[in-house]
């Protein structure tokens, strides 16, 4: 089932990319799919964005390490990097720094082996009604070895176009 981000968001998709049903591309749970259709090498490179609310005082990079602890329930997982963001990397959605995370793991699909490597970005909004309540948002890139030098660049583009949605008032 598709879900909803907890906070409106608004970004652009670079050249090359279409958005695609979550539930039709077999990516549920998530709001939002970007494939990269000149990518495809048994593997379509694409973009993910995930969210929800917490209430707890997890920190970025433990809420980072909670998506290796997931991918790791179908396999080995390697984090090739770890690093904070800072406002100038993703200008506009938060003030916050956020985490980004570099992981390589096997997986199958249609029952053959696939090395995937993924680029996750979290970042935290605070409630300001409510500041112990913060959304988290995940925007993840997920390619083939091969399809990455191809597709990273984009993946930077899109997170600098990323902005709270404006709130248009009737």
């Amino acid at each position: 089932m598709t879900a909803t981000l907890p906070v409106k968001i608004s970004f652009s998709l670079p050249d090359g990319w279409q958005a695609a049903p979550p539930d039709e591309v077999g990516v549920p749970g998530v709001a939002f799919v970007a494939l990269h259709p000149a990518s495809i090498d048994h593997f379509t490179a694409n973009i993910t964005i995930a969210g929800r609310m917490r209430n707890d005082s997890a920190t970025m990079w433990q809420i980072a390490a909670e998506s290796v602890q997931r991918l790791e329930q179908a396999g080995r997982v390697e984090v090739v990097e770890k690093t904070e963001l800072g406002t100038p990397d993703i200008p506009g959605l938060t003030d916050s720094p956020g985490v980004a995370q570099n992981l390589r793991f096997r997986t199958t699909l249609k029952g053959q082996p696939l090395e995937l490597l993924q680029s996750q970005v979290y970042l935290g909004m605070e409630d300001v009604k409510n500041p112990a309540k913060r959304a988290v948002l995940e925007f993840v890139l997920t390619a083939r070895p091969s399809q990455l030098a191809a597709v990273i660049d984009d993946f930077k583009e899109f997170l600098r176009t990323v902005r709270p949605a404006e709130e248009h008032s009737s």
